[in-house]
């Protein structure tokens, strides 16, 4: 096991830049979560620690080692791609061996490698595959046998990119959590890649939001969650999107057409306002000074399962929330509430000014 420094790495595939000078410090046993849409560079970010990338430039240590000219299986890394990368003709057991066969990883004997392919393969839940082929293993056991081949090799660094993407949303929830229990028992430093929030919210000690090759957030889930940097970043982080209303500042108020109003921390100007769909609460209507109260219209509700996805007409102005209640009605008249440090408030470029407070003498959505 061991830490994780990247300094100044740029990456190029021939004149095409993919990553612009990222900066990255993971300390001994630390899960951390790259999360970016396809084509932000998270495959490049890991293939250049890896060494896998020719045209790069920076530092890169590992364990506190220079890896600069150092090939990559000297690199103390195990990386699993977004394929499953698994032999057809060999057995799982065979497959999971592999990595421990190859003198690469120092000399094992069967004895070892048959106690270490039980330890993963039991935390895994495929210990009963061990004698199947990968054409007899369903797409999750696939993706199980796949993590097995990193986890079961030791290694400074696990590097993981996308290991989920190809699995069902109900598997994908069950991995998780076990890819959670997984890096709990290891302690190995691990870099984890994926365009999935829910993924990044749940499996990262702290996340990475990775934008066109720049990491333009660092920080703990909530500080990412509670405190994005941008529009962009808020944006990354929930389904459905945070509202973004533009506003007009003046003597420090923004007013969102005729919505509502907000204390803004800018005196005057164009802003946006964000909100999360799932910050607003379906309340009475009764006026509040501690949180601010929209009165509108519900013109459309998608009943989700266990939650229903609200359209609401906030005089002229469109807010999509989630409740579980499932009365609401569309023509039906709302009151939906948020606490006043939920409501954010971003410049016209989308870069985060900060929270909104409560406007002097405003007691409901924009009514004084």
């Amino acid at each position: 096991m061991g830490s994780l420094s990247v300094k100044g790495l740029v990456a190029r595939y021939g004149k095409t830049v993919a990553l612009h000078g990222i900066d990255l410090e993971l300390p001994d046993g630390e899960f951390f979560v790259i999360l970016g849409p396809s084509g932000a560079g998270k495959t490049t970010t890991l293939k250049s620690i890896a060494g896998l990338v020719d045209q790069v430039e920076g530092e890169v240590r590992i364990a506190g080692r220079d890896m600069t000219g150092v090939e990559p299986y000297d690199r103390g890394v195990a990386m699993a791609f977004e394929s499953y990368a698994l032999y057809p003709q060999k057995t799982v057991e065979e497959n999971l061996a592999s990595p421990l066969r190859s003198g690469r990883n120092g000399t094992w004997t069967p004895q070892q490698q048959a106690e270490r392919i039980k330890q993963v393969t039991t935390t895994l839940g495929i210990d009963h595959l061990l004698k199947r082929f990968p054409r007899e293993l369903s797409n999750g056991q696939r993706q199980r046998t796949a993590l097995g081949r990193v986890l079961v090799r030791p290694a400074e660094v696990y590097l993981l990119d996308e290991p989920l993407s190809h699995l069902d949303a109900k598997l994908r929830a069950a991995m998780r959590a076990e890819l959670k229990q997984l890096g709990e028992l290891s302690g190995t430093t691990t870099l984890y890649v994926t365009h999935d929030y829910q993924e990044a919210l749940a499996l990262g000690d702290r996340i990475g939001v990775l934008r066109e090759g720049r990491l333009v957030q660092v920080g703990t889930p909530a500080q990412v969650w509670n405190e994005p940097v941008d529009t962009f970043v808020a944006r990354a982080l929930g389904q459905p999107e945070m509202n973004l209303l533009d506003a007009e500042v003046s003597g420090g108020e923004a007013r969102v057409g005729k919505a509502f109003t907000v204390g803004a921390p800018v005196a005057d100007g164009r802003v946006q306002v964000g909100i999360r769909p799932r910050d607003l609460e379906i309340v009475d209507q009764a006026p509040s000074t501690e949180r601010l109260v929209l009165h509108g219209k519900v013109v459309l509700a998608e009943r989700l399962g266990r939650s229903v996805e609200l359209s609401v007409d906030v005089a002229g102005v469109q807010i999509i929330t989630v409740t579980s209640d499932h009365r609401v009605q569309e023509g039906g008249d709302v009151a939906l509430a948020v606490d006043w440090d939920r409501v954010h408030v971003f410049s016209a470029d989308g870069a985060r000014l900060g929270a909104a407070r409560r406007p002097e003498g405003v007691l409901t959505g924009g009514a004084r």
